[in-house]
């Protein structure tokens, strides 16, 4: 793994055409494909899904690729827990400079900390997008990356394994790399 940085970032989640929410990152690792990036919980209060909650406190180490439709993020509590991944399916990342710029396409995965839960998420958000009529190729490519995503959190390790999912990159011994989580 490359050396955190210490850089900055700023992230700006792009969804329809308009920006999401843009909030800053630590740049944790860019080789040029792969961009992993330390944020805290952007978003005001709480956020409970039924099967999660994002809280103030929360920390997110996300993962981008410049050749892959998704991000992973992993998700920890204030006390350093792991709760587990949100898998957003989007295009693949563009950086700028200190602008990290992702394109949401609604599919979503959710991966609890123990594997027990294995979520596909926003189906219906996704065929009301009109994605599959104005972009078929994209359509495609997004369903693909969900399929992908889910049979990756379903064969990544046995249910109960703490080891983190095989989705970021690997060092030479074979490893998952693994980001400090303040």
């Amino acid at each position: 793994m490359s050396a955190p940085s210490g850089d900055d970032v700023e992230v700006v989640l792009v969804k329809a055409g308009r920006t999401k929410i843009r909030y800053p990152a630590a740049l944790l690792h860019d080789d040029g494909s792969h961009i992993a990036v330390r944020a805290p919980w952007a978003a005001p209060g709480v956020r409970d899904f039924g099967f999660v909650r994002f809280e103030p406190g929360d920390t997110f180490v996300e993962h981008y690729w410049r050749d892959r439709w998704y991000a992973i993020k992993e998700v920890y509590a204030a006390d350093a827990t792991l709760k587990g991944w949100y898998c957003d399916v989007t295009r693949p990342a563009v950086r700028d400079g200190a602008v990290l710029t992702v394109e949401d396409l609604d599919l979503d995965l959710w991966v609890s900390a123990d594997r027990g839960t294995v979520l596909r998420l926003d189906e219906d958000e996704f065929a009301e997008s009109g994605l599959a009529a104005t972009d078929p190729e994209a359509a495609t490519a997004a369903v693909h990356a969900l399929d992908e995503l889910e049979a990756l959190a379903l064969s990544a390790a046995p249910r109960g394994s703490q080891l983190p999912l095989t989705f970021g990159p690997r060092s030479e011994s074979g490893r998952q790399e693994v980001y400090d989580v303040p």
